[in-house]
């Protein structure tokens, strides 16, 4: 992760977007510093120190996973969310656990791949002008006996040089951007790979077959007519990767994953058992998942097509409502190994105000920055913001408590007919104020059975 980042500035960064909920945030942001404080121990005792994995516990609709996808921007560091319901224990039908480190890998390979292009993408377009140069000005057809040493008389050389280098200045100026030009690129097979899923690591047979197929015949190539513009981005992505050395990408990826990787588990409550049974039935597959889910949690090896990755030291983040479901319901191996528990509270009708008005990207942002591209200028009064906020908080009250998601229905069902009329050809300003919104939402609202479908 960024080095820079204190816990206290992590704290602020996830403020920008997530109102509320300041012991996860505090707890989540201490468990990434220590990552990098790890990081700066010296000798055999950074191996002995593991990382601290938690549980936030909590409703709907409070910020769990908005805390998971905000950290996927704060970390320079692999990141996966999976959801614990698409696991099944082995011998069932379903993804294999060990898949969830495999795809980390993956994501850990692309990170540093793109850094590493990065790095090189000034040499990378040179490369690319120099490629459309040699398309565009195609050498003339000489007589051997008219021709130097290299095939071309002289005065022709010197004219194809001067020539040359006026295209090219005109590339680098952006002259020549709309012509259009003929390239050859590598042919992308992805679409026509065999998928392959299932138990026992077949997942990774998968991508082995998919490779095997794609290299069969090497390279292929295909012809595309396309800008000049397009075709300088496309050369000089292949140019990139032809500078790059994939080994040293893999080795640096798989070391990022093993030593700052972090897993977010969601709805780890959903393979809690809420009974105890001597028999069968789903409560066995349910334990079968978190035994399976066990060892990585613990510290396995995860064999990958990138190589083997230790998880010893990768983070684990697990979340869950756990409305029937306790804690103390996951097996008493599963529950040591997350020894950080953070309880979420419900959100209040002030926090329901804050959401639709801080955050960087708040709702009512959101809806202004839409209607703008059809030239509608849309305004809330305060009144009419706390009011969209009372409604909020009542209606989860009365029907089912669905946190900060009730405001997308809220909102939505508040300005559907302005977002179905609104077509870019009048240009109108609209301010809407609590009495607009009490006679738009109030009769629904006042009815729970209609509520209860509508919002």
């Amino acid at each position: 992760m960024n080095s820079n980042l204190t816990p206290r500035e992590i704290v602020e960064a996830l403020d920008s977007y997530i109102i509320g909920q300041p012991e996860a945030k505090r707890t989540v942001a201490i468990a990434l510093r220590n990552r990098w404080r790890r990081q700066q121990v010296t000798g055999d005792l950074q191996d002995e120190i593991l990382p601290s994995n938690i549980i936030m516990m909590g409703p709907t609709g409070v910020g769990k996973t908005e805390i998971a996808r905000r950290l996927a921007k704060l970390v320079d560091a692999p990141f996966i969310k999976v959801e614990a319901t698409k696991f099944t224990e082995v011998g069932y039908v379903g993804r294999d656990v060990e898949s969830m480190i495999r795809e980390l890998a993956d994501r850990a390979v692309r990170m540093v791949r793109q850094e590493h292009e990065q790095l090189v993408q000034e040499r990378a377009h040179e490369l690319a002008r120099e490629r459309l140069l040699d398309v565009m000005l195609t050498p003339k057809t000489v007589k051997p006996s008219d021709s130097t040493n290299n095939g071309q008389p002289e005065d022709d050389q010197m004219e194809e040089s001067s020539t040359r280098s006026k295209f090219r200045k005109r590339l680098e100026d952006g002259r020549m951007s709309d012509r259009e030009v003929e390239i050859e690129v590598n042919k992308d097979n992805s679409n026509s790979m065999l998928q392959v899923f299932g138990p026992l690591g077949m997942e990774e047979m998968g991508m082995n077959i998919q490779e095997m197929i794609g290299g069969i015949g090497g390279k292929q190539r295909k012809k595309r007519r396309v800008k000049i513009s397009e075709a300088q981005e496309l050369l000089a992505k292949e140019e990139a990767s032809k500078l790059i050395d994939m080994e040293s990408v893999t080795q640096e990826a798989l070391k990022r994953v093993e030593n700052s990787g972090i897993v977010f588990i969601d709805e780890i409550d959903k393979v809690a058992s809420r009974t105890v049974k001597s028999g069968g039935g789903p409560d066995v597959s349910r334990e079968g998942v978190q035994r399976d889910l066990l060892p990585l949690v613990e510290g396995a090896t995860v064999n990958t097509k990138h190589g083997m990755v230790r998880t010893d030291h990768i983070l684990f983040i697990a979340s869950g409502a756990f409305h029937v479901a306790k804690p103390s319901d996951l097996i008493p191996e599963m529950q040591g190994r997350f020894p950080i528990r953070v309880e979420m509270h419900s959100l209040t009708e002030e926090e329901f105000y804050l959401i639709l008005t801080q955050p960087k990207n708040a709702l009512l942002k959101q809806y202004h920055a839409l209607l703008q591209a059809e030239n509608v200028e849309l305004e809330f009064t305060d009144d009419a913001v706390r009011r969209i906020a009372h409604t909020a908080a009542k209606v989860n009250d009365e029907v089912e408590n669905i946190g900060a998601r009730r405001l997308h229905t809220i909102m939505t069902t508040l300005l559907e007919d302005l977002l179905f009329e609104s077509d870019g050809t009048n240009p109108l300003h609209i301010q809407l104020d609590a009495d607009e919104v009490d006679a738009r939402l109030d009769s629904i609202a006042r009815n729970r059975d209609l509520s209860q479908y509508i919002l």
